[in-house]
């Protein structure tokens, strides 16, 4: 059950639009610092600031089919808000929706992906953009903490996954990810290589057409993003997000942005993460004009 709120563009009706905003104001199993699950309505609100015409693509969001479907009614249960997550991810997919999500904690992007692969078949990756591996397994009592996501994903959905920013994780996890051959790049290596290289290596890697793009805003720098419920200096510059995000739109079949606890900043990680999701919706809708 969806409870009603607005994003400001969104202003096409649900079985109108392309594109369905929804909110996930969860985070029950945060390790550090709670408080993400007020980022989806700060989200929102940040949404206010912005000019609905995106000049880099020459697209008005105001003319593009997008629903804000408001937040989903969660559960204390992090287990039963996945199986509620699910459902409602599935019915968004079955109707021929591109869902976009806004956390919440990023534990939540396990049931939004498992309904992703389901309908994509083996035609299918995911990315991540992350500050940390979330290769536990397992951690304070919970399988489904969102310090285990990326683990959970290669464990039950698919081992096509790419993560892009990593700089932090128990010594186990950085074990665990070289021993099992997974593919990631490290902030570091993004300011070697520089992202569009990076990008190009891993699409290539992932080799799939139907994408799934999980942004946990702790991948940013806290020097551009610094209400965040994990924050870990020597990130990504906003810049670099902002061209993956661009550059991998287009194959995107969903889309999230996690982690933000807007308690802790005067709003501007909120209003990035706003931002952000413009240029998502603005760089896919651009690609796929003539679908």
């Amino acid at each position: 059950m969806f409870l009603p709120n607005s994003f400001i563009d969104a202003l096409s009706d649900y079985e109108a639009a392309r594109y369905v905003i929804f909110g996930v104001p969860f985070d029950n199993t945060s390790s550090y610092r709670a408080g993400s699950r007020w980022a989806p309505d700060a989200m929102r609100q940040a949404s206010a600031n912005f000019e609905s015409y995106n000049p880099v693509f020459d697209i008005d969001l105001v003319d593009l089919p997008i629903h804000d479907a408001g937040n989903l009614e969660t559960s204390a249960s992090v287990d039963e808000t996945l199986r509620d997550l699910y459902e409602a991810a599935k019915e968004l997919l079955d109707d021929g929706k591109l869902p976009i999500m806004l956390g919440g904690e990023h534990s939540l992007t396990f049931a939004t992906v498992k309904a992703c692969a389901e309908l994509a078949g083996d035609d299918f990756g995911v990315l991540v953009l992350d500050a940390h591996f979330d290769l536990r397994d397992g951690y304070r009592g919970l399988k489904n903490n969102h310090a285990c996501v990326s683990r959970n994903i290669l464990s039950e959905i698919t081992k096509n996954l790419v993560s892009i920013g990593i700089r932090s994780g128990p010594e186990e996890e950085w074990v665990f990810a070289r021993e099992n051959k997974l593919k990631y790049y490290t902030a570091d290596d993004v300011e070697a290589i520089g992202i569009v290289e990076v990008l190009k290596e891993a699409l290539e890697w992932l080799d799939c057409s139907q994408l799934y793009l999980s942004l946990d805003m702790d991948a940013i720098d806290p020097a551009y993003a610094p209400g965040l419920g994990t924050p870990e200096p020597f990130g990504l510059s906003a810049r670099d997000v902002r061209t993956a995000v661009r550059t991998l739109a287009p194959f995107s079949m969903a889309f999230d942005i996690m982690e933000i606890a807007p308690e802790y900043d005067s709003g501007q990680t909120a209003m990035l993460g706003a931002k952000i999701m413009r240029e998502f919706i603005a760089s896919h809708a651009t690609a796929h004009r003539n679908d």
